[in-house]
């Protein structure tokens, strides 16, 4: 700070004036209609979650976070993973689940997260899932998750945390979640971090492959994003028996997904292949769940393993935080809303932003910065002080 004189300009008071006089009208357009400030820590957090990289408020008094490799045995295989630790003692471990993306743990919007949770005091492990980087969602994330949460538990190569989450992105909600209702992590994962994530795999579907989702037992309809269902046949190409069908399924989900102009590869396929093809191509909602009765026994076992809605999910104690975008192309916002609405009254916390697009943060509104910091508070409040 430069003093007085400085804070006194002319330039400046203008700018105080103009900041006081927008803090007034936010503060009674949330009066407005019955809602509250966030503390300034979550609204602090918030920004710099929504800000990645660039410069904010919390980055100047916080200090920043290291970053080291460690690697673990798990139940069936090893690992490597990154760990985010605060400067101070953490109050919290959580663990951060990639989603299906090709930079894994490395992809940025996961590094900025971590870093900012980090910062915020919290204890922060990224796995490298490979079989995620290579956009495969499978049952075999489950164990991933508990594999990674037991080490985080464990306290090998650091303290172990007073409470233990994790928070995870998109279709690796599920993992998370099934995972945590295991008897041997439910007393373990004290919170649950949800963000864009689903609750009837069949619905997931439907909208991805169609647009259409229900609302209140009415069809809607968005324009799906197609990643989704194209990730479903990357996530599914192992489970098919004919070789030269999954080559042939490969390309064109690869082709899709670049967003090649021009005609898509030819397509010569048989049995099991085009079942999947006839599937994902599929836009009558209403032919969704024949289409999904002709899929490879292999392919239906594996959505089943990963829903949600099939599952009593009574065993899961942790708390839940979701956040979800009305506006999301890929896994609809409904998802969200039923999978609270299937837990326990006072489990869950909704948040449904106007202003993400599945797990990117496009222009919020004051409300929606509002209600983005209220969820971040819920967050925080799962931390203790610490010794």
């Amino acid at each position: 700070m430069s003093g007085a004189v400085s804070d006194r300009s002319p330039e400046r008071v203008p700018t105080a004036r103009k900041a006081g006089v927008v803090l007034v009208i936010v503060v009674a357009a949330l009066t407005a209609v019955g809602c509250t400030l966030a503390p300034k820590e979550a609204r602090l957090v918030a920004q710099d979650l929504a800000a990645g990289p660039a410069s904010t408020e919390f980055k100047e008094i916080t200090a920043t976070p290291s970053r080291r490799t460690v690697t673990f045995s798990g139940e069936k295989q090893s690992y490597r993973a990154d760990l985010y630790a605060p400067g101070p003692v953490p109050e919290a471990g959580i663990l951060l689940m990639p989603g299906a993306a090709e930079q894994g743990k490395d992809d940025p919007r996961l590094v900025n997260t971590a870093k900012t949770l980090a910062r915020a005091r919290f204890l922060v492990l990224v796995p490298d899932i490979p079989g995620l980087r290579r956009l495969q969602v499978t049952p075999a994330n489950i164990q991933h998750v508990m594999d990674a949460i037991s080490y985080l538990a464990s306290g090998r190569d650091f303290p172990s945390p007073p409470r233990i989450g994790a928070g995870a992105f998109s279709y690796a909600v599920g993992p998370v979640l099934l995972a945590a209702r295991r008897p041997d992590l439910a007393g373990q994962v004290d919170f649950v971090v949800g963000v864009g994530g689903y609750y009837d795999l069949e619905e997931v579907l439907t909208f991805a492959t169609t647009g259409y989702y229900r609302q209140q037992d009415e069809w809607q309809y968005r324009r799906p994003n197609e990643y989704g269902k194209w990730v479903f046949v990357l996530s599914n190409l192992s489970r098919l028996a004919d070789s030269d069908d999954r080559r042939t399924l490969r390309r064109l989900a690869n082709w899709h997904l670049a967003g090649r102009p021009g005609p898509q590869p030819e397509v010569g396929l048989s049995g099991e292949a085009l079942d999947v093809y006839r599937f994902v191509t599929n836009d009558d909602p209403d032919r969704v769940p024949a289409l999904i009765g002709k899929l490879p026994l292999a392919i239906r076992e594996a959505i089943r393993e990963l829903d949600l809605a099939n599952r009593d999910l009574s065993s899961l104690k942790a708390d839940l935080i979701l956040v979800h975008g009305r506006r999301d192309d890929i896994i609809p916002f409904t998802q969200s809303v039923r999978l609270a609405e299937a837990l326990p009254k006072g489990q869950t916390e909704l948040f449904i932003l106007e202003g993400l697009l599945h797990v990117n943060v496009s222009a919020l509104s004051i409300f929606d910065q509002n209600r983005m910091a209220h969820a971040v508070d819920s967050l925080l409040r799962q931390r203790v002080t610490a010794p």
